[in-house]
């Protein structure tokens, strides 16, 4: 564990890490909150006696309340309040009122202001809009709600726009993809400035799923296809649970009523991956969910997710992740 907190220039001890998280009329309240209570969560977590993990501060350009799209206000302080204020990381929430994302200017004067002083500098969802129209983000490879990919690239082209990612780590700045994401991105935080006991602690108290590495998708596999067309939805459905049949192009083809050329044919244009490529995809997630809320063995989890055995669930997890199955289950397991 590495304790990140900076010794106070007054007192003993090492002080709270200050969090900044902007706020502005039309933000999604999740994007905020999220984040907000994650902090909160691992600041519960301390040692009686010991201070604070975290010290966070909800800022706005005019300060007072703002509305959030929800329409629930949250108060806030205006950003000329901090002054010189040290602020360890500094994130920029999304959301907006209408389909164009207004950046708002004091923000964005504020960050840049601020940036090169604060360690990490972080957005979620579409609050990747505000730290590139501040100049943040240009070369950068970045992250931001799959609805708002095309209108991002199209905005900031030097940006290397991920549109799977849930988060992403570029050195000191951190983007993740839409609403809950945030969370994700938050506890990874936590993890690098306390470790991984901390912020596992705080998602099983926020019953939230097991922190979710940053490289993985923002949807579910059969999310995902389903977001592209809608004629295979009982056939994915078929398939996640029937992950130790046989799962063959003839077998689906026949499933779906079709002959085996017609279907591998349709299945493709319509998904845009082969069968096969589901396939491998779903079994990787669903070994993926069983190492990080399971204490099953390997051999198991192998035979649960259709691999069969130990060696093919390996040689899946270093074709995909680079690692083993031992490592996933060390880094992101809950027991």
């Amino acid at each position: 564990m590495i304790d990140r907190r900076i010794d106070s220039p007054v007192g003993p001890g090492p002080q709270p890490l200050r969090v900044v998280l902007l706020a502005y009329d039309g933000m999604n309240l999740l994007d905020l909150a999220g984040p907000l209570q994650a902090l909160t969560t691992a600041n519960r977590s301390a040692v009686a006696g010991d201070p604070a993990r975290y010290e966070t501060i909800v800022a706005s350009g005019r300060g007072g309340p703002v509305v959030t799209s929800s329409g629930l206000p949250v108060v806030t302080v205006p950003v000329t309040a901090l002054g010189d204020v040290p602020i360890d990381t500094l994130i920029a929430p999304g959301g907006c009122w209408g389909e164009e994302f207004d950046v708002e200017p004091a923000l964005r004067d504020f960050i840049i202001a601020r940036a090169k002083s604060v360690r990490r500098l972080c957005s979620v969802c579409t609050g990747a809009f505000l730290l590139a129209a501040a100049g943040q983000l240009d070369g950068h490879r970045v992250a931001t709600h799959w609805a708002w990919l095309d209108k991002l690239k199209r905005q900031h082209p030097t940006l290397d726009v991920d549109a799977d990612s849930i988060f992403i780590r570029d050195g000191s700045l951190w983007t993740s993809a839409g609403v809950s994401s945030g969370i994700d991105l938050t506890l990874a935080l936590i993890e690098e400035d306390f470790g991984p006991r901390i912020a596992i602690d705080a998602a099983r108290q926020m019953v939230v799923f097991m922190k979710r590495a940053g490289g993985q998708s923002q949807f579910s596999v059969p999310l995902a296809a389903q977001t592209k067309d809608h004629a295979f939805v009982e056939l994915h459905a078929w398939m996640a649970a029937n992950f130790g049949s046989d799962l063959s192009v003839p077998r689906l083809a026949e499933r779906a009523c079709m002959a085996p050329r017609t279907f591998a044919r349709v299945y493709s244009a319509k998904v845009g991956q082969t069968p096969a490529k589901t396939v491998e995809r779903m079994r990787l997630e669903a070994a993926c969910r069983a190492l990080e809320e399971t204490n099953l063995p390997l051999k198991s989890v192998a035979v649960q997710s259709g691999y069969g055995d130990e060696q093919r669930l390996r040689r899946a997890f270093q074709r995909q992740f680079g690692t083993n199955p031992v490592t996933h289950r060390a880094r992101f397991s809950r027991h």
